[in-house]
This record gives structure tokens, sequence and C-alpha cells, in this order.
């Protein structure tokens, strides 16, 4: 008798999904003016092509098992020095090419971890962590008072700093 009633409640469901089914194709071939929706990227701008990590823990947890460094970009969409970096980091190829050796996060809030603001919460900033889950202090810009702040014209810095967090890591593991 059990295995009636499971049946049962099985087909009903196939039932209601295929009537939902219907109902959503319905509404799509009447409203035709509404534009199709582009997939949200997590990229926001820094690299469409690239694997991005959705949270902080998320892209701890990867860099941990994957044994890779982790890139943590701070921004703002409204912030023009944000938007500048942004262009140069996505326009330049072989920045985009060793980014895939990184697990990659691009932030536009802060986290609760002060690890994270080392020298305070300004925008852009771009932090390296080790798989150790430590925050490279030693892998900075070219500011005293703003460590891991990169101008658009410090691109190249940024390039050999990104080489720089890969090479460590191969020393030291």
């Amino acid at each position: 008798a059990m295995e009636k009633s499971y049946v049962s409640v099985f087909l009903l469901l196939i039932i209601i999904s295929c009537a939902l089914a219907k109902d959503a194709g319905k509404k799509d071939s009447k409203d035709t003016t509404a534009k199709p929706k582009l997939p949200q990227t997590l990229s926001r701008g820094w690299g469409d092509q690239l694997i991005w990590t959705q949270t902080y823990e998320e892209a701890l947890f990867r860099a941990k098992h994957s044994q890779k460094p982790l890139m943590i970009i701070h921004h703002l969409e409204d912030c023009p020095h944000s938007q500048a970096l942004k262009k140069v980091f996505a326009e330049h190829k072989d920045i985009q090419k060793l980014a895939e050796k990184f697990i990659l996060l691009n932030l536009v809030y802060e986290t609760t971890d002060k690890n994270l603001a080392p020298d305070g919460q300004y925008v852009p900033r771009v932090l390296f962590i080790d798989p150790s889950l430590t925050v490279r202090a030693d892998i900075t810009g070219r500011y005293s008072n703003r460590l891991y702040a990169y101008e658009p014209s410090d691109i190249s810095l940024l390039y050999s700093n990104m080489q720089k967090a890969l090479k460590l890591l191969k020393t030291e593991l």
C-alpha cells in the first residue's frame, strides 16, 4: 500500500510541474517586449571569461583546497578609480591569462575580516592570500599610504605582483 501512495504523489508532482511549465510558456509568447535577461556575471567586468567565486568564504575554501593563491579586488561600481583600474585590468591580455592560475574574488562590499583591510577600507585595493590563508603583506603597490592601491598606470606592477604571488607559492610549498 505504501508504494502505491508514493507513486501517486510522484505522478501528481509531474503533473503539477508540467502545468507550471505550460503557464510559464504562455507568458513568454505573449510578452515579446521584454528583453532577454543577461546572466548576472560574478566578474562585474573584471574578466568575463574568468571563473570568479561568489563569496569570501567560498574563495578561502577554494584557495585552501586547490592550493592556488587567492586574489581579492575590492572596488565600487560608482568609483572612477575602480572603473579605470577595471578597464585596464580587463583589457590586459597577460593579466587575464595569468589570472586563470588564481582563485578570484571581486567585492563591492567589505567583509568583516579585518585582515582584508590592513591599512584601511579604500578602493580599489588588491590583496593576495596564499593557500595557508595568510594575507601577503609583502605584495604591495607603490603607495606608502595605501599599500594595496593600484592606479591604471600601475598595471604592469600589478602584473608582476601576480607573478610574485605565484612564484612565492612554488618556493614555499
